[in-house]
């Protein structure tokens, strides 16, 4: 399995690690939230899904492959990112 399809995996102690080339939508709101300084929610990361934004075969959203597509929509004008 590659790594952008792996799913994020538990570790001891209950403290889970995410993988940012393989996060849920629920996730990728949250980091996007907390590292962006604006709130992202998860209704906005499906939008952008079907507007076109890339995702991996089992769902789930790589954060390198998500910005890059964010770019291109931004200097292209297209819909994605406020």
């Amino acid at each position: 399995m590659t790594p952008e399809h792996a799913p994020s995996p538990e570790h001891a102690q209950g403290v889970s690690r995410l993988n940012p080339a393989a996060l849920g939508v629920a996730d990728a709101a949250r980091v996007l939230s907390r590292i962006g300084g604006k709130p992202v929610t998860e209704e906005m990361l499906r939008a952008d899904i079907d507007a076109g934004a890339p995702t991996n075969a089992n769902g789930t959203i790589n954060l390198v492959h998500y910005a890059a597509w964010l770019v291109k929509e931004m200097s292209v004008g297209g819909a994605g990112g406020d």
